[in-house]
């Protein structure tokens, strides 16, 4: 960002880019001074948005982050405001090629010898959390589940409902006694998890879906790869298992992928048909009792001292605004690279919202192999797209738009910020485990939760989640960490907004400085120290991708 006297009214994102956003609002018929040009202003431009500082006539390429977002729609004089009439979404082909890529790493020597206080698994790796899960091998179980976590989670201290509870039950006692209702104190501020029972176990995870059944069998062995990846997650220390009994992804299968991805593992494992089971009663019976012995057992683990490279953060975006690739992304993405030269993993997702800036990564890319895994994943994704009728361009939400973010290709260049500029060592398809050090790309929809599901299925110990709009996605087993793009959100929605970086628009912190202190509170969230917003609210959203098109 360009550090003048006009920096807190305008921002160039690129030196090739023409057209400047806007940090403030703007009125029509002001002058804006930026470098050494001024440009009359033709429309009111309220901040988040765009206006073009060249002539444009129809055809012409629209520029912003120093790639193709899109063509102008008809002739545009210099100074107008950017809109959904005037461009259409274009993004550049994109071709693997032979790039001799060099990266230069960010000073990590104040991080170097830090560490993080985590779980450490027989297998070697180190969770930020302990939690136990529940796993639904099919839908007609979710209502045992219901059970079971009410029964649980309310008794142990990880319920977050009583606050509710005790506020209906004031507005009842009002009604009763004929009171005013708006007279009952309301008093929503407290958080769960104050009374655990267990202190070494984190919560009681349950994944609620729609599936196992009644689908494709492509569907049930895509949802068994993925829940086993839940059960191998570095922040589950052990597992309960509910099956009907007749359905399609059968508990064997399940089993069977866990041990194919860690033939290893070694947890707690409970399992129980309902089929098989005298009665209703005493499947839900037994699954209780046998997971409150297992409970017992996890909570003698204790956090220990791990070297930051122990940790696998996702990055994510959503409920984007037109400031998330000014301040919030790239800051995060500051925050990746800091990781990637400590030798921590950090996966970047979305791919319907890394659309136009593809051939930067490709060039990033440290093999031949990863860069056309890449493109192949792509191509077929974008292809299911547009087999129905569908694509990419129309990713962008009504919100996304509303708040700056004309274009898909303007969407995913600000989006693929998150991942900084490190190489990108390995390309990952759904359910797929990182292994590698560094960054990697990981096949998912940009869809918020069916993203979070798949980047905690890669290994995500953490997930970092840049919002300009504000949304209260969480993850059972990946603590999310909420990060909005401007102030006015993070005072607005202060009960789910962890970091403000609201600070670049204003000017008082560089990005840089931003990311070191978004990687100071991942380093205590990792720890135990801070619990995140949507941790605390019990935000635990989950959904499977069944691979058909989701955008």
């Amino acid at each position: 960002m360009q550090s003048d006297k006009v920096r807190n009214l305008v921002v160039k994102m690129h030196p090739k880019d023409n057209v400047l956003v806007a940090l403030t609002d703007l009125a029509k018929g002001e002058t804006i001074a930026y470098s050494d040009e001024h440009f009359l202003l033709l429309d009111t431009v309220k901040a988040k948005h765009k206006f073009y500082t060249t002539d444009l006539s129809a055809g012409d390429e629209v520029i912003m982050y120093g790639v193709l977002v899109g063509k102008a729609q008809y002739p545009i004089a210099k100074g107008s405001l950017m809109t959904t009439d005037n461009i259409k979404h274009a993004a550049d082909p994109y071709v693997y090629r032979e790039v001799d890529f060099k990266w230069q790493a960010p000073d990590v020597s104040k991080y170097q010898h830090l560490t993080f206080n985590g779980y450490k698994r027989s297998d070697g790796r180190v969770g930020t959390a302990n939690y136990w899960l529940f796993v639904p091998t099919v839908f007609c179980e979710n209502r045992n589940m219901d059970v079971i976590r009410e029964a649980l989670q309310n008794e142990l201290g990880y319920a977050v409902t009583d606050k509710y509870i005790q506020y209906t039950h004031q507005l009842l006692n009002a009604y009763q006694k004929g009171e005013n209702l708006d007279t009952v104190d309301v008093q929503l501020n407290a958080t769960a998890h104050t009374n655990r029972v267990f202190e070494n176990v984190d919560g009681i995870k349950f994944l609620n879906h729609q599936g196992g059944c009644g689908g494709t069998r492509q569907d049930a062995a895509t949802l068994s790869a993925l829940l086993a990846a839940y059960a191998n997650h570095p922040n589950v220390g052990g597992v309960t298992v509910l099956s009907l009994g007749c359905q399609n992804l059968q508990t064997q299968d399940f089993l069977n992928d866990v041990k194919k991805q860690n033939p290893h593992f070694d947890k707690p494992l409970l399992i129980f048909e309902q089929q098989q089971s005298l009665s209703e009663e005493q499947l839900v019976a037994d699954a209780i009792k046998q997971t409150f012995e297992g409970l017992v057992e996890i909570n003698k683990l204790e956090r220990t001292p791990a070297p930051l490279s122990e940790l696998c953060v996702g990055v994510k975006c959503g409920g984007s605004d037109g400031f998330s690739g000014v301040s919030a992304n790239p800051a995060v993405g500051y925050t990746s690279d800091l990781l990637a030269a400590l030798g921590a993993k950090v996966l970047l997702a979305e791919f319907p919202e890394l659309c136009g800036a593809e051939q930067n990564l490709v060039d990033r890319c440290t093999s031949e192999e990863a860069a056309k895994k890449f493109i192949r994943l792509m191509s077929t994704y974008d292809a299911q797209a547009h087999s129905v009728g569908s694509g990419f361009h129309m990713n962008p939400s009504p919100g996304n738009i509303k708040d700056g973010l004309i274009t898909d290709a303007i969407k995913s260049a600000g989006a693929a910020k998150k991942g900084g500029t490190s190489p990108v060592v390995d390309v990952l398809d759904y359910t797929e485990a990182a292994t590698k050090p560094g960054l990697s790309l990981v096949c998912t929809p940009g869809n918020d939760v069916e993203a979070t599901t798949g980047k905690a299925a890669s290994g995500a110990t953490l997930i970092l989640f840049t919002t300009g709009l504000g949304t209260p996605t969480g993850n059972p087993v990946c603590p999310v960490i909420k990060v909005a793009t401007n102030s006015v959100l993070a005072k607005k929605m202060a009960d789910i907004i962890d970091i403000d970086c609201g600070p670049i628009i204003s000017g008082e912190k560089t990005i840089e400085q931003m990311g070191e202190d978004i990687l100071d509170y991942c380093i205590k969230a990792a720890s135990g120290e801070i619990i995140p917003k949507a941790v605390q609210l019990n935000q635990d959203d989950f959904i499977p991708w069944k691979r058909g098109v989701s955008l």
